[in-house]
Order: structure tokens, then sequence, then C-alpha cells
């Protein structure tokens, strides 16, 4: 079985495009191109260079000691924090912005929840000169102000989504209506592995280096390039995409994703997509959705402002229907006690999204595997939810 994208656009059952007509144009220009463009010689090299002296990579792979102690495994830490902006997100703006050079944009718009992709695509457009719009609903605006301040800081337009949750699926939404409304001269650069094709497979081909940096990383620590687990938190799922990538095909490396369960699975309050979703079509490609009876997008919460979304990137939920990934469901407090503990026992404080998938820790029984967490992002932007939640 394939774990990849089909030339339709499909993992499996899932992706394709579903675009209003007027962004055929956008979209079929991005389907013909962007596999062409991301090959081309003078292009990667361009990605390679900015990568390694923009963004800091290759990040670390770092052997947690103490938290490898406490659960009796081999735990190594993908150091996505330590990039420059403080997560994975920049590696794929970095991408999206050379490609929408190539293809002539004049105009960069984004969707942000937790503020870290709004960050790194303020970044990328302050280094080439590119006019950037962020869309971020007003409830994320206000719980993620150090990041608002950022992206305005390096000239974005930062323009509140104040309709139905006003967190990230509503913010999707209004970007989608603005390219619609510019679709000659505006790149829309998403922020996940989600929307139409050729989005979820771009962006995690732009996530790849994360999986690829980490299997000659493992073979120079432990003499070979394959863990025996690898975790990532997943809200649309791009850190977890590239986390697992190069090791799709690895059938001895288990995958497993961390959702976000919110205040619990059952209690109307979560962003289990996996455990609540059914199949449906969001923001351009048919998935597993959280949705009422008669096809109403549920509203999904989560402390996280960064997984509160009600699907899931198509991939993922083929690698789900599939058995491929193992998807787990963290609650707020079970990430909020996770990041506590690794602040605590390493000197480290990840981001809220990082520490649904350090929680599963919790769950495991381990006798010395070896075992590598995406650690996708750094506290800094949730410090006030921490201090708040632990009364510091």
């Amino acid at each position: 079985m394939s774990y990849h994208v089909n030339e339709r656009g499909y993992y499996g059952n899932f992706g394709g495009a579903y675009v209003p007509e007027m962004l055929y144009p956008n979209v079929e220009e991005l389907q013909a191109q962007y596999l062409e463009i991301m090959h081309d010689p003078a292009f990667v090299a361009e990605f390679n260079s900015l990568l390694k002296d923009y963004v800091g990579r290759p990040s670390p792979l770092y052997l947690a000691e103490r938290l490898s102690e406490k659960y009796n495994a081999n735990i190594y830490l993908k150091r996505e924090d330590l990039n420059h902006t403080g997560a994975h997100k920049i590696n794929n703006t970095i991408g999206q912005i050379l490609l929408a050079q190539r293809l002539g944009k004049k105009r960069i718009i984004a969707e942000t929840g937790a503020g870290q992709h709004g960050v790194a695509t303020a970044t990328v457009c302050a280094l080439k000169g590119i006019e950037c719009v962020v869309y971020m609903g007003a409830v994320d605006i206000e719980r993620q102000a150090p990041n608002v301040a950022r992206m305005k800081m390096m000239g974005a337009t930062v323009i509140p989504a104040t309709s139905g949750s006003q967190t990230l699926k509503d913010a999707t939404n209004e970007a989608l209506r603005d390219w619609i409304n510019n679709p000659v001269d505006t790149h829309y650069i998403i922020g996940s592995v989600v929307g139409p094709h050729p989005y979820p497979d771009m962006v995690a081909r732009f996530q790849a280096i994360i999986s690829e940096e980490t299997r000659w990383q493992l073979k120079e620590k432990i003499g070979k390039e394959t863990p025996d687990y690898v975790l990532a938190c997943v809200g649309g799922g791009s850190n977890a995409a590239g986390m697992f990538y190069h090791f799709l095909d690895e059938p001895n490396v288990t995958l497993i994703a961390a959702e976000a369960a919110g205040k619990g699975v059952d209690t109307g309050e979560s962003a289990a997509t996996t455990a609540l979703g059914k199949d449906g079509v969001l923001h351009g490609s048919r998935s597993l959705v959280m949705q009422t009876e008669d096809g109403q997008v549920v509203e999904p919460y989560s402390i996280s402002a960064g997984l509160d979304y009600p699907g899931i990137g198509p991939q993922h939920a083929h690698l789900h229907v599939s058995g491929r990934g193992v998807y787990v469901s963290i609650t707020d407090d079970e990430a909020m006690q996770a990041g506590f503990q690794l602040a605590r026992l390493e000197g480290i404080i990840p981001a809220i999204e990082s520490s649904h998938a350090l929680a599963q820790l919790d769950k495991m029984k381990f006798n010395g595997e070896s075992v590598v967490v995406c650690l996708s992002g750094r506290g800094d932007k949730d410090l006030s939810t921490y201090m708040k939640y632990f009364n510091l």
C-alpha cells in the first residue's frame, strides 16, 4: 500500500481538490508546476542554503537523558524548537516563498492559529520584500499576543477573523475568501498539510527535511537509521507529516500521532478528529472532519491554539484508516503536565502543541527502545498559559 499521494492528489480515499471555480486556475497552476519547481537544481540550492544559514538547520537530535531514565527508553528530541522563529513552520514557508517568487506572485496571504505559521510567513515575506497579510482568529490574537507583535514588527498586516469560534478554522475561511478575490497576484501559503491538492503533498515535502535529518543523525548516534517509535503532535499535521515522511515505508517503525482531546474526547470540547470525525470535505480536501449529523462543522477546542482544528490532513486520515499510524487523544491536563515535566527534567520549555506528543510517553511501556519525539516548537508563546495553569 502507498502512503504517498497519487497523481490525482489522493491518499487512499482522502485528498483531492474541492475548490470554487474562481480558484481552479490557481490550484491548477500549482498542481502543474510545484514538482518541477521543487526539483529544479537552482531551487534546491537556494532552499537548502536558506535552511542552513537562515533557519539554522540541521536541528539537533538530542538524547534527553533524564526523560529517558524515567521511561526506561532512549528518548531523542528532534529540536525543531531551535529553528529561527521557534518552530517547524519556517521549513514550509521558506519553500513556499521561493515557489511563489518563481510563479511571479506579488502578495502573500496566510492563516495562523498559534501564530507560529503567521510569524514564519511574515519572516520570509520580510526576507524577500513581499507584501504579507495574515488572518488570525480574534481569540487566538488574544492568547498569542507575542506572536502577533512579531508579525507586525516584520511588516505583516494581521486581520482578525471574528466569525464562528474565532480560531484557526475561521482564519482559514477568511484566507480562502481573500484568495478567491485576488486570484492572479496572490499566493496562499497554507501552514499545514491541509487544503486542496497539491498543498498536503507540497507542505509534507518541505517538512520532510525533519525525518531526512533524523535518519542520518540516528545513524551517527545508534548505528542505524530507524528508531522503534516516532511521536509527533497533530492538528492539521505538518510537523507529524515531516517527522513521519522518511519512515512511512519502514514497517518496523511505529508512527504515533497525538491529537488534542481538549477537556476529554466525549465532553464536546475537543479536537480529536480521528476519534470524532467522519468523512467530509473541509478547506478544499476530503478528509476526516468533526461534524454534526447534517454535516455542519463542529467547533473544535484545545488549550493549544495550534491544535484546535476540526479536521486533519488527508494523508493522516489515510494513515489512521489504513492502520499505518497510531492516532491517540491527549487531554489539556495531560499535555500541560508533560510540558511542565520536560521543563523540570531537561530545562526545555516546549510549545503546548508539542507537549501533546510528550504526554503519550506516560501511556507506553518501554524496555530500552529508541524513541524520537518531534519537539515541534518552543514554549515562549505559551508562557502565560503555563503560568496561569500552574499558578506560577
